[in-house]
């Protein structure tokens, strides 16, 4: 039995939910069919697959939705045009009893000619649309990376300029310290400068009698 994984989706995940739903869309088929194939390759429930395309991946590829339920209207179209082809030639035979004059084959043969072409032009127009959103999402892409990169080199010279002006501040500060310090001690010499020169002086004279000095 087939784990049921629990981790978060990767690009590659939701790049092949995307593939395989576009595939289904293009195809005629249901987008649970394309939910459980999904589940089935990456080890997921279809449940947890169509949520993830509703919630998430379907808002990437609106466009190539678009694009492949188009194909899908052509490719129904296509068949509806080819299964039409040999209903006429059997209604001709059963009515009149006959084959088809070679008239009528010949007609059938150009029509059925011109039907081929018809869709290889549709299909060409249709991979020429495809072709043409795929540079647009590479550009897109491109455009990402370079912002992505620019960015990056503008983080790196910031935290380069955030470290420089931490360091000046650790420098300015220290200096800053330092001179608090020298004022604090001069102030300190200041006042014991002047308390010694406050004191009365006092001098001996010949008799042993002291005589202050002014």
């Amino acid at each position: 039995m087939t784990a049921i994984r629990q981790d978060a989706w990767t690009p590659d995940d939701d790049l092949m939910l995307a593939e395989v739903t576009l595939r289904h869309i293009r195809e005629g088929s249901t987008q649970l069919s394309a939910f459980e194939e999904v589940g089935e390759r990456i080890g997921r429930t279809s449940a947890a697959c169509g949520f993830r395309w509703n919630s998430f991946v379907r808002k990437q590829y609106e466009e190539a939705i678009q694009i492949a339920k188009q194909q899908r209207h052509k490719r129904n179209y296509m068949k509806k045009q080819a299964a039409s082809l040999p209903q006429v030639s059997s209604v001709a035979v059963y009515e009149t009893g006959e084959r088809p004059a070679k008239t009528d084959a010949h007609y059938e043969e150009t029509l059925s000619l011109d039907t081929v072409i018809r869709f290889l032009r549709d299909w060409k127009a249709a991979y020429q649309e495809l072709s043409r959103h795929a540079r647009h999402f590479e550009k897109a892409i491109k455009d990402k990376d370079d912002e992505i990169s620019r960015l990056r080199q503008e983080n790196e010279r910031l935290t380069r300029e955030v470290n420089n002006v931490q360091s000046d501040y650790l420098a300015v500060n220290d200096d800053y310290k330092t001179l608090i310090q020298i004022m604090d001690r001069a102030r300190r010499l200041t006042v014991l400068n002047t308390e010694e020169e406050s004191k009365p002086k006092f001098k001996m004279d010949a008799n042993g009698n002291l005589e202050r000095i002014e």
